[in-house]
């Protein structure tokens, strides 16, 4: 969408009001986007029927990642929705994440294989947690627009978080957790962000530079990145092995 935005200067603030007022059309952009190049999309690597979960964005289901399920689906992986019904932080996964690891446990010993989580914003931050303290179900983790390396501040949502979820930004238990999400991971992490969400600041949305996480940037709203048509490439060429002209 030709329209030009200012972008954070810095990690340390939130996104400016322009970018967070154009969300709405440039989500439907991307939408007529998807439709126009569907067809171009299988122009990738084959999938490998590797076991993967998405983990949606917060107050969102699995409904939000019916696209991005049916595509990797297509080419071969065998893509999973969470199960766990909206995304409302804690209230969904469990005080300590274990409705989460109970869900990656049981497709773990149905298939055999680690699983790959895939985790849109609020659900990013929960799969790098996920990662740290079980490492040895995941395989890899790709977050989309997912603001695990800066504060809450530091978006334009934390107080939607705070009504829907039951916490407190200064809660000592929730920044504990940030903080284990911002770590570097024990398993391959690959993180699709955008210096022109206006939701949150792009720049805390992927691990510092000089970490060995990959990251990959793109040109997106917050609001339906995970049916970007360069999301969905992106995210097709780290599961299928590539790196995507744009990943470090």
């Amino acid at each position: 969408m030709a329209l030009k935005l200012a972008i954070p200067s810095s990690n340390t603030v939130p996104p400016p009001a322009l970018a967070l007022l154009s969300e709405a059309p440039r989500a439907a952009w991307g939408l007529g986007r998807l439709i126009r190049e569907w067809k171009t999309l299988e122009e990738v690597p084959p999938g490998d029927g590797r076991p993967v979960i998405l983990l949606p964005g917060l107050t969102n289901s699995d409904r939000s990642t019916f696209v991005m399920r049916r595509y990797l689906n297509r080419l071969g992986y065998r893509a999973e929705g969470w199960d766990l019904g909206r995304n409302l932080g804690v209230r969904a996964i469990g005080p300590e994440g274990e409705r989460l690891m109970e869900r990656i446990a049981a497709l773990h010993a149905e298939t055999g294989d680690k699983i790959t989580l895939v985790g849109i914003s609020l659900g990013g931050i929960m799969a790098r947690v996920a990662a740290h303290r079980h490492p040895e179900l995941v395989r890899e983790v790709i977050t989309i627009s997912s603001p695990f390396a800066g504060p809450p501040t530091c978006t334009n949502v934390w107080r939607p978080f705070e009504w829907l979820t039951g916490e407190k930004i200064d809660d000592p238990a929730l920044n504990a957790r940030l903080e284990e999400a911002a770590q570097p991971l024990p398993v391959p992490a690959t993180a699709i962000w955008s210096h022109s969400d206006g939701l949150v600041n792009g720049l805390i949305c992927r691990e510092p530079e000089g970490s060995e996480g990959r990251a990959i940037e793109v040109s997106s709203s917050h609001l339906w990145v995970q049916m970007k048509p360069d999301v969905l490439r992106a995210v097709a060429q780290v599961l299928g092995g590539q790196s995507g002209s744009e990943a470090r």
